[in-house]
């Protein structure tokens, strides 16, 4: 019987409705850097945590990985509501610790401090958190623990893991990066890829042009951050979108983008790498988050400072 779960209401945000709203999960290691926290917690338990964070309950943890975007998905909130004060389709952010609430304080604390509107902190002491993802209709789950993020995928919720790093501020203006294959779109051309080479995966795609990509694990949020982005008119809108993918335009691009168009799914911008590294194009744009699901490219990004999360 797995442990319940105890919700804390954040009086002070206004709340959503989760039918409506694009549900995001963050755990507290994915939005604040919780790494000290984390290695005193492996080294010495669970008491010693705890006394750890009860004693700093009003000292504020540092931002993390994921920090910066749920800002910038709070400013977009604060722009939807200003052209439309009853507007419904808004980001919902919800903080998912396995911390127990004693030991949640500081979190708690710390998202106040920052001014983060976060609606709910579940605080779980179940092994497997994601249970709970789908009761709160959650669309993007964020976290720094791969079995967490494995377990979410395994529930068919659009999931990543971030890595902890030293991070540049971005723009207020929300800049989110995917990459296609295994990510926006299924992998079958990786997969064709792997057993034809190169050559196979050129006339595989030739052969399928009309035939549209599959679901990759980030469609489903990919589609509703689509929709809120059409709230605003191009040259006004707090949100852009970018697909920086390793396949080649001349080859490979029509189907992505034929793709694209079938789902109704604008993006704002497409690169065609032809297998060149993304470091460089990452640092040009700036996101405040990055999907790949080679660890190679989350490399390359977290050595431009850009924040990255890795789509197993």
């Amino acid at each position: 019987m797995a442990e319940p779960e105890s919700t804390v209401i954040n009086t002070s945000v206004k709340q959503k409705d989760p039918s409506e709203a694009l549900v995001i999960a963050v755990t507290t290691r994915a939005i604040f850097n919780l790494e000290e926290e984390h290695k005193l917690y492996l080294e010495k338990g669970k008491e010693e945590y705890t006394r750890h964070q009860q004693a700093n309950q009003d000292k504020p943890l540092p931002p993390g990985t994921a920090f910066a975007f749920i800002q910038a998905a709070q400013y977009v909130n604060e722009k939807i509501l200003e052209s439309n004060p009853a507007e419904k389709d808004l980001f919902d952010i919800l903080v998912l610790s396995n911390n127990s609430p004693e030991s949640g304080v500081r979190i708690i604390n710390s998202a106040k401090h920052y001014g983060l509107e976060i609606s709910k902190f579940c605080f779980v002491s179940d092994e497997d958190s994601t249970q709970y993802l789908k009761s709160h209709g959650v669309k993007l789950f964020l976290s720094a623990d791969r079995i967490d993020v494995c377990n979410a995928l395994r529930r068919g919720v659009s999931s990543a893991l971030v890595f902890q790093q030293e991070l540049q501020a971005p723009s207020t203006q929300l800049r989110v990066v995917f990459d296609g294959d295994a990510v926006l779109f299924s992998d079958e051309t990786d997969q064709v890829f792997q057993k034809q080479g190169l050559e196979g995966a050129v006339q595989y795609e030739r052969a399928m042009e009309a035939v549209p990509m599959g679901e990759g694990p980030l469609k489903a949020f990919a589609m509703h951050l689509g929709k809120i982005r059409k709230k605003f008119s191009q040259e006004k809108s707090p949100i852009r979108t970018y697909m920086v993918t390793a396949r080649s335009g001349r080859d490979m691009g029509v189907r992505a983008i034929k793709t694209l168009r079938e789902w109704g799914l604008a993006i704002d911008e497409a690169f065609f790498m032809d297998g060149a590294p993304k470091g460089p194009i990452l640092a040009q744009i700036q996101p405040h988050i990055f999907f790949d699901d080679g660890l190679h490219n989350i490399q390359g990004a977290q050595d431009v400072g850009v924040p990255s999360a890795w789509v197993p």
